[in-house]
């Protein structure tokens, strides 16, 4: 899994068939103190939670998402982050 932010929406008025209904949005990479990433380039992720723009989600792709069937997209965001604390 990966952490990044939501930095905008994609609207997309023709999906494949498997996406409609979902959201889409743009996210970027993110370090451990929530920092972008800017050597990165920015990713589309289907979303699953509800998360919007400014959110810290958890990002799960390749592999792990394409053997769960709930899954239709190979990179999908699975969580909203509230906190990351360091121990």
């Amino acid at each position: 899994m990966h952490l990044a932010k939501v930095i905008a929406k994609v609207v997309a008025t023709q999906k494949a068939e498997k996406l409609v209904g979902g959201k889409l949005l743009v996210i970027k990479s993110v370090d451990e103190h929530r920092n972008l990433m800017n050597h990165e380039p920015p990713y589309v992720a289907l979303d699953c939670v509800g998360a919007g723009v400014g959110d810290c989600v958890l990002v799960d792709w390749g592999g792990s998402v394409d053997n769960d069937p709930r899954m239709v997209s190979d990179m999908s965001i699975v969580g909203i982050i509230d906190t990351i604390e360091f121990e």
